[in-house]
């Protein structure tokens, strides 16, 4: 039997096209922030140390006393520990988890003074994790 060459190079860069794709979707090429699919769930929850260096960094930009900062230290950690008590479930509702950012910073407003809360609103726009629509 005999083969042209012309049809052994085409079966050479199939293979090759081939191999390459399922090489690449190995290694991560298919997936997206660590998880199959492309879906990206919820981020991981901040431990104890990661709220402090949080509410550290958010006190030296919108200039906290140190009662108003120990204050919004234990706002914070309430705060994530509703949310890890409505996300341990599963996937919650979107309505639910709004309601809760929403009670979470006018908590955090009523200890700042009106200035302060001007900072925080922008200190927030700034750090939100969401992605522009």
């Amino acid at each position: 039997m005999k083969i042209k060459m012309n049809n052994v190079w085409k079966i050479l860069v199939l293979v090759l096209i081939v191999t390459t794709s399922a090489c690449g979707q190995q290694r991560g090429g298919g997936q997206r922030g660590g998880q199959q699919g492309g879906q990206q769930g919820p981020p991981a929850l901040p431990t104890d140390e990661q709220i402090e260096e949080m509410v550290e960094t958010l006190a030296s930009e919108i200039l906290l006393s140190e009662e108003q900062e120990s204050k919004v230290l234990e706002l914070y950690k309430e705060h994530f520990e509703e949310v890890e008590s409505l996300t341990s479930g599963g996937r919650p509702d979107r309505d639910e988890m709004d309601e809760l950012k929403e009670d979470f910073e006018d908590s955090v407003n009523e200890v700042l003074t009106s200035d302060q809360q001007k900072l925080y609103k922008t200190y927030m726009k700034k750090n939100s994790r969401k992605k522009p629509q």
